[in-house]
Order: structure tokens, then sequence, then C-alpha cells
């Protein structure tokens, strides 16, 4: 029987997402991977290319927004229809809209003694300008953090059974810090570092879930990347600027092992807890992809600078917005309902 591999994701079709798919059908060609994507496009495109490099591998396909309450229940009830359980779910999706960069720092910095830490972290440099989305919340909080929370609410039934052991694997960043989240203000309505809070708040979801959840078989681990290439990082910079820093980030591996660069170092760390027992892992790890000066791919953990108390306490925050988003959905389909039977009388 093939293993059940679910990836929500709004980028599995290029970068990390995608290095991962590479690795773990390498690592075992009888694996079932569904690739779960917003664009159906690039995610037929990513199939492509899986198949084509490994012949023969179950690839399934699942349309999801995770930025979308609607989708996300539409997406998991379709799961539930197709598989019986499911062993890992790795959740990779993130969005930081409208980065910008704060010019006089990054040349300041660039020339300083912090260089290595701006580049590993852009402390200081980004602020984005987050919005709210359809459903109320604010994008950037839904995105990164609520829509992979209800998800995973929503496959309890294949994620906790009797017997079974599951993972929930998190991609989360250097750029996740206790100073950028407020319990108070967890959608960061007020702030202007949404990536970072909803990165910590994914740290301290981890860590929530593997107190709720070890019991019933589900275990929790959070991953950092590195400084990958990707669509995203191209985003925050023009593409002249990353061209003409390319040969200093290069340089600056030398010194640092945090500047993994290319996708398939970055997905290092995804990779190796696959290999790992669940119950070796330590909850409270966050696991870095690191590439030695000389190319070496390898996986180190460093302990996560969690409140347990808070984390606890946006676990039961989470679970009170999802009672109200869903109470939410439900008078608006009943609204839609009523609408639609008044439309059908009156023709």
């Amino acid at each position: 029987m093939c293993m059940t591999v679910s990836l929500p994701s709004i980028s599995l079709c290029s970068g990390i997402g995608l290095a991962l798919c590479e690795r773990l059908l390498t690592e075992n060609s009888q694996i079932r991977l569904c690739l779960a994507c917003r664009n159906m496009q690039r995610a037929e495109a990513a199939r492509s290319a899986l198949l084509t490099s490994h012949t023969g591998a179950c690839v399934d396909l699942l349309h999801l927004d995770v930025g979308s309450v609607r989708s996300v229940l539409t997406a998991a009830k379709e799961v539930k229809t197709r598989y019986r359980k499911i062993d890992f779910l790795y959740l990779n999706a993130g969005i930081m809209p409208n980065p910008q960069v704060d010019i006089r720092a990054f040349i300041k910095g660039l020339f300083s003694r912090n260089v290595i830490n701006m580049f590993a972290t852009a402390e200081g440099l980004l602020t984005q300008q987050d919005h709210l989305n359809s459903d109320g919340l604010q994008e950037v909080f839904a995105t990164n953090l609520f829509g992979h929370f209800l998800m995973i609410r929503e496959l309890e039934p294949l994620l906790c059974q009797a017997g079974h052991t599951s993972r929930v694997v998190w991609t989360s960043s250097s750029n996740a810090r206790r100073s950028a989240f407020d319990i108070e203000d967890m959608q960061h309505r007020n702030g202007t570092e949404p990536y970072s809070s909803s990165k910590y708040a994914s740290d301290m979801l981890s860590l929530a879930l593997n107190r709720q959840k070890n019991s019933q078989g589900l275990f929790s681990s959070v991953i950092c990347p590195g400084l990958v290439m990707t669509n995203l990082t191209y985003g925050i910079l023009p593409s002249f600027f990353w061209t003409l820093i390319m040969p200093i980030m290069w340089l600056i591996r030398i010194f640092t092992n945090t500047f993994t660069l290319t996708p398939y170092n970055g997905a290092e760390a995804l990779h190796w807890l696959f290999l790992q027992a669940p119950e070796s892992l330590d909850p409270r790890a966050k696991y870095h992809s690191l590439t030695s000066g000389l190319g070496t791919n390898y996986t180190e953990p460093q302990r996560m600078d969690i409140d347990e108390e808070m984390s606890e306490a946006l676990y039961k925050k989470l679970l009170k917005l999802e009672t109200v988003v869903r109470r939410k959905l439900s008078e608006e389909n009943a609204d839609n309902k009523a609408y639609q039977q008044y439309l059908n009388e009156t023709e």
C-alpha cells in the first residue's frame, strides 16, 4: 500500500516544495504524494516534472487555497473521501505581501558586522502591507497559520488513528521572532511584521499540537530552510539587486551555514525529518537546513524561544476563532440557500 503524504502549499509547484517531492520520491518510489496547490496549472506542471524523473510514481493533485476557509473545508472533504490515513502533512505555504525594504538600513547593514544576520533574518529591514481577505481575516495570518490549523482540525480523523503515527511538519523561518508576536493581536492587525508574527505563531502552535495530540499518535515538527532563493525571496528586492549581491552571498556562505541558497539544500531538514522516528524528536526544537562552505548539507536542531503558556493560549484562541468562522460560513450558506429558494419560487 502506498504511503500518503499530503502537502498543502501555495508554492509547491516550485522552490522548496517541489525539491522536497523530488527527494521523497528518490528516497521511496512507492510513496503516494498529494500536491495541494492554489494554481492548478502550475500543479499540473509540477506533477509532470515529477513523473518525468520518477516514472510510475503516485502523484495526486488537490485544489487548495489555504488563505480561504471555504477552500480549506472543501479540500479537506475531498481528502477524506480519497484516503484512509495520512502519514505526513507538510505545511509549506507562506506569503509575504508587498514587502518593503529600508534601503538605507540595507546598505548600512551590507557593510557592517551584522551582514550575515541581516540576510539570514531580515530583522529590522522588512515591513509588509497586510490586508483583510474575503473571510474577514488578516491575509498573512490566514494563509501562513489559520488555514493550516483548520486543515489539521478537519483531517484529524485521518491523522489521529489508533495504532497509527502521523506527522505534521511546518516550514517556519529564522524571521520568526517573539518580539513580532502579540497574543492579544494574534492576527497582527496593528503591526508591520505579519510574516514574522505568523511564523512565530506556527512555532508555538507546533508545540501546542504536540501537547494536545501526541497521545493520539500525531507529532508536530518545525523546520527552517535557511536563506533560499525562491519566488518569495526574489519578491523582496528588485531583481537587479539580487544580481549585484549574489557574489557577496556566495562569499558569505563560506563563513555561515545558514545560506542554503538552493531549494534542494533548503529541503534538507524536511527530508531529514522524514527519516526520523517522531518519538525521538524534541518538540521545542526547530530543525534547520544548513549547508557548509564546501556545499555539504546537514540538519541541526536549535531550541525555540517559546513560552509554553502563550502557546497554549494561542491554541485556545484559534479554537475560538474556528468556532466563529464556521458559524459565519454556516450563516452565509443558509442565506445563499434561502436566496436561491426565493429565486426559484419567483420564476
